[in-house]
């Protein structure tokens, strides 16, 4: 005779609260978004439903357009860039060097300064007048590098500095990865004929593939959702040419009142990268 299987809720009870903590931090805010993103409200009143008339004035946004194609030029270009300092110096790393364990402890300093030590320090080292570098470039004769002045060194100085910030990320995750494959891969591949390009190619990338995408969509949901590095270092500048759609959901939201228009592209935001990271996610599985 089968015996009845029970089933024990005590497990459940203990991951309750935890339950309930992420409903708080993460479901609530995001259903209360919701709410406003179909709202003609502000931060003072409440509004009525409109429904989706706010995503219907997105579309009509030219400010809309450009942060979100800042947004994407900006998380391709800070993951491509952290990824391939990460993989280069995981490489190293991975090998037997003097120094090792130094090094691996003092490239993670990125990581681990707050955003507004390590982005202060950036200011300092790239202010358009008084920066370490200008201050070292009009010392030689030359005239001074407006590193955050101009479109377009503005844009390259907030990517480089997402790199510096990202890359030990990368590094730590893709060295683990490298740590876990098979010597014997190499050796049999040695014995093979094959060179170290070769072996790089054919073993190392596909046994990284499966923690590269994980990486990947890490990275790039950070990234587009990046707003302490852009905001400490331009605010969105100049003349909104390093404004992403995180900056721009702030500044309609709290500088012009309009909470709906905020929490629209705060959703649409969330849509995107939902929507990238499962295609990411189900290319994996395909392969």
């Amino acid at each position: 005779m089968l015996r009845k299987r029970t089933i024990s809720w005590l497990p459940y009870h203990f991951l309750l609260p935890s339950i309930i903590l992420i409903m708080m931090i993460n479901v609530y805010p995001f259903l209360t978004g919701l709410m406003y993103s179909v709202e003609n409200g502000s931060l003072l009143k409440a509004g009525d439903f409109i429904g989706l008339d706010n995503y219907a004035k997105l579309m009509t946004m030219p400010d809309f357009w450009h942060s979100l194609y800042f947004s994407s030029v900006f998380a391709v270009f800070s993951v491509i860039g952290s990824y391939a300092v990460g993989l280069g110096l995981a490489l190293i790393l991975n090998k037997d060097i003097i120094g090792r364990g130094f090094f691996r402890v003092a490239l993670l300093v990125p990581w681990i300064l707050p955003s507004v030590v390590s982005i202060v320090g950036w200011r300092w080292l790239i202010g358009d007048q008084t920066g370490l570098f200008n201050t070292i470039i009009t010392g030689m004769g030359f005239e001074p590098v407006l590193f955050l002045g101009t479109e377009r060194w503005a844009i390259f100085s907030v990517i480089m500095i997402k790199v510096w910030r990202s890359f030990p990320f990368m590094m730590i995750s893709l060295l683990a990865g490298l740590q876990t494959i098979n010597q014997e891969l190499y050796e049999s591949a040695h014995m093979d004929g094959a060179g170290r390009w070769q072996s790089f190619w054919y073993i190392t990338l596909p046994q990284l593939k499966m923690i590269t995408v994980v990486c990947w969509i890490l990275m790039t949901i950070w990234c587009f959702n990046d707003f302490d590095t852009i905001w400490l270092l331009t605010q969105g500048g100049p003349a909104n040419a390093t404004e992403n759609l995180i900056i721009l959901a702030y500044k309609y939201t709290f500088s012009k009142n309009a909470v709906g228009i905020g929490s629209a592209i705060s959703i649409v935001s969330l849509v995107i990268l939902m929507a990238l990271a499962l295609l990411l996610l189900k290319k994996q599985e395909q392969e």
